[in-house]
C-alpha cells in the first residue's frame, strides 16, 4: 500500500522521535518525512520537506505550542497539526486551538489512538484528547477576536516583531532606538493588551493582527 501520509515530528527528546518514527513507520499509510528539534527549525524543515501532518511538542527550547502553531500555520496553512504533550492545562488547549492546532494529545495516547488521529486530521477532522471534547474545538474556533485596541502606529510594528520572535535588541536596531526605548514600549504594549508577558501579547497578536 502506498504511504500517503506525510507527518514530521517536532520534539528536543531524539528518544521521542525515534520512537514515534519506529511507530509510525509501521503503519501503512504513513511515512515521516522530517524532523526538528525547536520550533525555529520546524519552520525550515516544514518549507523543504512539505508535511501533511506536523506532530508538535508543546514545549521546545525557543518557544511553545501556542507562539508554534501561530507561526507554522500562518507560513504553511495547508499543514495539519497535532500538538502531543505531557501538559493538560485547560487553559494552554484553549489557547493552542485558538492558534490553529488540529488535534491535542496527552504523552501516555495509546499508539492506536495516534494513529488514528493522525489519520483522522489528515482527512480534515478536529480531534482531541478524550478528555476533552469536540466542542470545545467547534466553541473556541466559532469566538470572534476582540476587535479593539488602542496601540500606536509603533506599538503595532514592534509587536509585529515580537511575535516572530524578534529580541528587544533587533527590534531597537531596525527601528533605530535605544533598549530602553524598546523596553518601554514593550511594557505599555502588555498594559494595553492586558497580558503579562511578550509569549501571551504575541499569542494575542498571533489571532488578531488580521485586524489591522
Amino acid at each position: 500500500m502506498k504511504k500517503n501520509i506525510k507527518v514530521m515530528l517536532v520534539d528536543d527528546h531524539s528518544v521521542v522521535r525515534q520512537g514515534l518514527r519506529l511507530l509510525l513507520e509501521l503503519d501503512d499509510t504513513m511515512e515521516v518525512c522530517g524532523e526538528a528539534e525547536t520550533l525555529t527549525g520546524a519552520v525550515a524543515v516544514c518549507a523543504e520537506v512539505a508535511p501533511d501532518v506536523i506532530l508538535l511538542d508543546f514545549k521546545l527550547p525557543d518557544g511553545d505550542g501556542i507562539i508554534g502553531c501561530g507561526n507554522l500555520k500562518r507560513q504553511f496553512p495547508q499543514v495539519k497539526i497535532i500538538i502531543l504533550t505531557a501538559y493538560a492545562d485547560d487553559h494552554l488547549v484553549t489557547e493552542t486551538i485558538k492558534a490553529g492546532a488540529d488535534g491535542y494529545l496527552l504523552k501516555n495516547v495509546e499508539s492506536e489512538e495516534l494513529i488514528n488521529t493522525i489519520q483522522a486530521v489528515h482527512k480534515g477532522q478536529s480531534v482531541l484528547d478524550p478528555s476533552v471534547t469536540e466542542i470545545l474545538f467547534d466553541n473556541i474556533k466559532s469566538q470572534q477576536p476582540k476587535k479593539e485596541h488602542n496601540l500606536t502606529p509603533k506599538e503595532v510594528q514592534i509587536l509585529d516583531m515580537i511575535s516572530v520572535g524578534k529580541a528587544n535588541k533587533e527590534i531597537a536596531e531596525i527601528m533605530k532606538i535605544s533598549d530602553k526605548t524598546v523596553r518601554n514600549y514593550v511594557s505599555n504594549i502588555l498594559q494595553k493588551l492586558n497580558v503579562s508577558n511578550r509569549t501571551e501579547a504575541a499569542s494575542y497578536w498571533m489571532r488578531n493582527s488580521d485586524l489591522e
